[in-house]
């Protein structure tokens, strides 16, 4: 079982992924395509091309975890895409449907409050002085 916990920001590859890749190749891709820090502890979630696998890589304080799940029928769904964006965040409700095989698509979320975040330097969409 996996769980988040407050604070760790989830992230969905929207291009399929070779997912012969382990904890090495996947933490690379987080890097050099997504242009981020891949020991942050934040969750970054991806599928193969036939969406029958997936593979969510995130650092737990002393080292790399993947958490890995093979489909013997059906497919993944892909909560959300975003085009020309390498990857879009989902919240954690987004990766529950997402393992779980509901296609988030049609199903309806009730309006909530949602306290805006503070952006890094990283994401390019900083303003004002430097937080990070």
């Amino acid at each position: 079982m996996l769980s988040v916990t407050a604070g760790r920001r989830i992230y969905l590859a929207t291009e399929p992924t070779d997912l012969r890749k382990s904890f090495d190749g996947l933490s690379t891709l987080v890097e050099s395509n997504f242009g981020m820090d891949p020991t942050t502890g934040d969750l970054f979630v991806f599928l193969n091309r036939r969406q029958n696998q997936v593979r969510v890589l995130y650092w737990d304080r002393d080292g790399f975890c993947i958490v890995m799940k093979r489909l013997e029928v059906g497919t993944f769904r892909r909560t959300r895409t975003a085009e020309g964006k390498l990857r879009v965040e989902i919240d954690a409700g987004d990766l529950a449907l997402l393992l779980e095989g509901i296609d988030a698509s049609r199903a309806r979320r009730s309006k909530r409050y949602r306290k805006p975040r503070e952006h890094s330097h990283a994401d390019g969409a900083c303003r004002g002085p430097p937080v990070c």
